[in-house]
This record gives structure tokens, C-alpha cells and sequence, in this order.
């Protein structure tokens, strides 16, 4: 990985979503913050937990996004592969060409 600017997104169930924020925001060397929402999970992999779920056809989920260094990322990467075994937490990285804030 390069030190170059990316965009890390996870999804994970959103039962995980408190644990999730909560780890993040322990990671204060590598995450200086990120962005959440909700998503509908869709696909053969994907788990429907509850019989509402199951109903509507999609697992309740969320998607965060950061934005950190390629190494960063996958030393975060390295840390949730330890803290979040077996949770079937997804992830992606995309290249960010520019990242600010317009104050």
C-alpha cells in the first residue's frame, strides 16, 4: 500500500454497528474520523438475521467510510480481520484523488 489518499468502506450487519463505531473511534493513530449510513444488504452471502428481514427481503446493515493513507488502511485492516473474526464484515478500498475541507 502507498501512503496515497483511500476511501475504506466496511458493511457489516447493523447489530455490529455500535461495537463498530465504538472500536473506530479507539483507533485514533490511524482513523481521525469517518461516515456512516444505513443499506439494505442484498445477495446469496448475505445473512437476513430477523423475520422482519426476512419479510422485506434485505438484512438491515450500515456502510462506513473513511478516508486514511493506502498503508493506513491496511494496518485498519489487519486490526478488524483480529477484533471482527467471523463476522462476515466487507470491505473494499478505492483510490481518493482529493480530499479536503471547505471552511
Amino acid at each position: 500500500m502507498t501512503n496515497a489518499p483511500v476511501c475504506l468502506t466496511l458493511i457489516a450487519s447493523r447489530k455490529l454497528r455500535d461495537e463498530l463505531f465504538d472500536y473506530l473511534s479507539e483507533q485514533t493513530d490511524l482513523v481521525s474520523g469517518f461516515t456512516a449510513s444505513d443499506a439494505a444488504g442484498h445477495g446469496p452471502r448475505v445473512l437476513l438475521h430477523s423475520a422482519a428481514e426476512r419479510v422485506k427481503g434485505h438484512a438491515d446493515q450500515i456502510v462506513v467510510r473513511v478516508i486514511l493513507s493506502g498503508t493506513d488502511a491496511g494496518r485498519l485492516l489487519d486490526r478488524l480481520r483480529g477484533s471482527f473474526a467471523g463476522t462476515e464484515l466487507v470491505y473494499w478500498i478505492l483510490p481518493v484523488a482529493e480530499f479536503g475541507i471547505i471552511d
